[in-house]
């Protein structure tokens, strides 16, 4: 029985399709990648300013900022026109649609953020006023409270359009996920890795979730080999953080768990938007429960503020 994964069309989303695909075939499936134009897909080809055609403003109202860029990919997995979805796990909402399953996690990239300078210069060196292009809140806030003399620019567009958006003069930095920088074969662009001290990632940062039907026994049995448990337990515990706290990816919470002793260690961060109250939290706790964890340093940030920073967001 042949698999058809869907995937976005950027360079970035084809790389991560093919990579599932290579592992899929190599196990003995007959794999093919059906590309499809997402809502966010659209959205990018829009010059800023320009007003929204209706059809695409309703989208983005109910598919919200977190779902733009897996809706049709997701409509196309339930309607059975593919097998199986690939997503970067960040993009994918804590609560997905009944009828479907995150059927694997491959192992993690790196899950730290970069700082790409056009010419070089590291971040503490930058003159006052210089733009750092990024489009997340919470890369902007964490930026912030380290730079607040420098200006925070959104940018859009994939990570290539966006990288050839800094060379011709458009920023004089921006900061990426490093796992999209190393996946394109680009990490020599890199001029700083942050820490994660520096910069706590976004959840589920650096891993794949690959979507399949919740009823397919076939799909399920053939992404299975591609789990990583440790990441798998990993971003389970991150996305707890999220789903406890409510956040999407347009308010500035950061989760990342790493496996340590055989324990998990949870980080949490919740900022308001100037940078100027940044709320942390950790916590460790058993590998088989994750979702304990996470929800443990939710309420963690909860009891510091956190409810009263998002609400101000919202």
């Amino acid at each position: 029985m042949k698999l058809i994964i869907g995937s976005r069309g950027s360079k970035l989303a084809l790389w991560q399709a093919h990579w599932v695909r290579d592992r899929l075939a190599a196990g003995g499936a007959e794999v093919e990648i059906r590309i499809i134009k997402t809502t966010g897909d659209k959205l990018q080809a829009i010059a800023p300013g320009e007003p929204l055609p209706a059809s695409m403003a309703q989208t983005v109202a109910e598919a919200g900022s977190k779902g733009l860029f897996i809706k049709e990919i997701e409509e196309a997995l339930l309607a059975g026109e593919i097998d199986v979805a690939v997503h970067s796990l960040k993009d994918l909402p804590t609560e997905q649609p009944p009828g479907l399953a995150l059927g694997a996690v491959p192992v993690r990239e790196d899950a730290r953020d970069v700082f790409i300078a056009r010419d070089g210069q590291p971040l503490e060196k930058l003159p006052p006023g210089a733009r750092i292009a990024t489009s997340s809140l919470r890369r902007q806030t964490q930026l912030r409270a380290m730079r607040p003399d420098l200006v925070y620019i959104a940018m859009r567009g994939n990570l290539d359009t966006r990288l050839r958006k800094l060379e011709r003069g458009d920023g004089e930095a921006l900061v990426l996920a490093a796992a999209g920088v190393h996946r394109l074969g680009l990490a020599e662009r890199i001029t700083h890795y942050f820490s994660f001290e520096q910069m706590c990632p976004a959840v589920g940062q650096g891993a794949l979730g690959i979507e399949i039907r919740a009823q397919d026994p076939h799909a399920r049995e053939a992404v299975a080999p591609l789990d990583h448990p440790t990441t798998h337990q990993a971003v389970r515990a991150e996305r707890a953080v999220l789903r406890r706290l409510g956040g999407g990816c347009q308010v500035p919470i950061g989760a990342h768990a790493r496996a340590e002793d055989g324990c998990l260690r949870l980080w949490g961060l919740v900022a308001n938007l100037d940078g100027t109250r940044v709320i942390r939290a950790q916590a460790e706790g058993s590998a088989s429960h994750p979702e304990a964890l996470g929800a443990a340093v939710a309420e963690d940030l909860l009891r510091q503020g956190a409810r009263e920073i998002l609400g101000a967001i919202a």
